[in-house]
């Protein structure tokens, strides 16, 4: 197979699903598109496509190559980043990651960071997946639990993420507090909704807490924080975020096994960066900050 551009030209026509939507991706001829597929079918003698009055429609053959194509096309897209990622300025692109209950706390630090260094424009993901920094999807992860372990990542200690166990004014009202441990099977839970979840803290609550009393469950550590929020029973909350709530009262004393130690992770290609390194330092020095304040 030593024909890219052919390769290529069929992965947009079954992306597009037409020839003429294709030319415009590619910024070519149709002429030239219907060229590339007739040439790369004669390579292989085999048909690639069905064509109909709609368009091209992909055949069982031609699934197995545009697979390969969109992954080797992907694998292309995530090299330019990690390229781009090598530049000597605090300045371009900057990808960052962590998960979805990080984000209220993540987020400021982030502006903050680019308030201070105005050229750098950053894309934050969040979500449960974990991104492959080998692969260029992100340049900086924040990821939580046991120390990171994936080859040619450079890892370092941020901080610990420390949660409370609150239920809402609104739930104290109606149901009472419990009297302790003991008591929780006469109250209503909000958990996550992966019995497996390994957070310190949802694995003392699975231990402790009856599953009858599991009440209300999701897979959003957001959705989980606003049910609390609105009263739907008794959960974990970052304490950062019980800051702004004067509603959210605390049912149980804060134990130190619910900590969860959180990492900066880098991949060793792009750690050196200089704009790598600068937001490294930034969330490390404001971690500090942090700590001397609580």
């Amino acid at each position: 197979m030593d024909n890219w551009d052919e390769i290529k030209t069929a992965y947009q026509v079954a992306r597009m699903g037409t020839v003429s939507g294709a030319a415009e991706v590619l910024g070519v001829h149709h002429a030239t598109v219907i060229r590339h597929i007739d040439a790369l079918e004669a390579r292989l003698s085999v048909k690639l496509f069905q064509r109909h009055a709609r368009g091209y429609k992909a055949t069982e053959a031609g699934e197995d190559l545009l697979r390969v194509a969109q992954a080797t096309n992907d694998q292309f897209s995530q090299l330019a980043n990690r390229i781009k990622g090598r530049g000597e300025s605090v300045s371009g692109e900057l990808v960052v990651t962590s998960l979805l209950g990080l984000a209220d706390w993540v987020t400021p630090l982030l502006v903050e960071f680019q308030k201070q260094n105005p050229e750098i424009s950053i894309r934050f993901l969040t979500g449960e997946r974990l991104f492959r920094l080998e692969y260029g999807e992100a340049h900086v992860a924040i990821r939580a639990g046991k120390v990171p372990e994936q080859p040619d990542n450079v890892v370092q200690p941020f901080r610990a993420l420390r949660v409370g166990l609150f239920a809402h004014r609104s739930y104290i009202e109606a149901f009472g507090k419990p009297s302790g441990v003991e008591d929780y099977g006469n109250h209503r839970f909000v958990v996550h909704d992966d019995m497996e979840n390994r957070a310190p803290f949802f694995q003392w609550m699975r231990a402790v807490v009856p599953k009858s009393a599991m009440t209300f469950r999701c897979l959003d550590s957001n959705a989980l924080t606003t049910a609390i929020r609105s009263g739907a029973g008794i959960g974990f909350v970052g304490y950062e975020e019980v800051l702004d709530d004067p509603d959210l009262i605390e049912v149980h004393p804060q134990l130190p096994e619910w900590d969860s130690a959180l990492w900066l992770v880098t991949h060793v290609d792009l750690h050196r960066t200089p704009k790598v390194q600068a937001l490294l330092k930034f969330l490390k020095d404001s971690a500090k900050v942090q700590s001397g304040a609580a």
